[in-house]
């Protein structure tokens, strides 16, 4: 009884670590995923409210490559209540292979939360984000601002995978 404790205790923090970075059921990510085409900057256009981006505006999230191969993330957004920038610089690395869009990105140390791109414009112009559960949910675009048609059909897209599109904030940009 004692060694299936010690199993059981050893192995739930490693459980718990991989639900954050899993995908909600029945969606799946985007497969023959260039990352050197995901690289770069982008605008973030619509999101689900979290803690950790309230109250933000003009928000961006920068892509680049480490040597070691993980990828460099730096989210940017304006505190207009604070009058300042804020910046959060994570890391992201491939869940499966580098060419299926699942990774998991961490901001803080070894504590990761999914990354799933599962909407993609064939020419890395816009995406369709979420988490590892249906709570988490960006759209994003290399121009501040979206197309209504294109920003509307994410939407629904985003609805018909379960997510409550009639919370998503509409993120001011410049």
């Amino acid at each position: 009884m004692k060694k299936f404790y010690l199993t059981w205790v050893l192995a739930l923090p490693l459980f718990l670590l991989n639900a954050c970075t899993s995908i909600p059921e029945g969606i799946k990510p985007i497969d023959n995923f260039q990352l050197e085409h995901y690289l770069g900057q982008w605008y973030e256009i619509a999101r689900l409210d979290h803690s950790f981006e309230r109250g933000l505006e003009q928000v961006t999230a920068t892509y680049s490559l480490n040597q070691d191969g993980s990828v460099r993330v730096l989210n940017r957004g304006f505190n207009a209540i604070k009058q300042q920038w804020q910046e959060a610089e994570g890391r992201a690395q491939f869940v499966e292979s580098p060419q299926v869009s699942r990774l998991k990105v961490s901001f803080f140390g070894p504590f990761y939360g999914g990354y799933n791109i599962v909407e993609l414009d064939k020419n890395y112009q816009y995406a369709l984000i979420i988490g590892n559960n249906r709570s988490y949910l960006w759209i994003l675009s290399r121009t501040p601002r979206l197309d209504p048609t294109t920003q509307e059909q994410l939407i629904q897209r985003a609805q018909a995978l379960g997510f409550a599109t009639e919370q998503l904030i509409l993120v001011k940009q410049p």
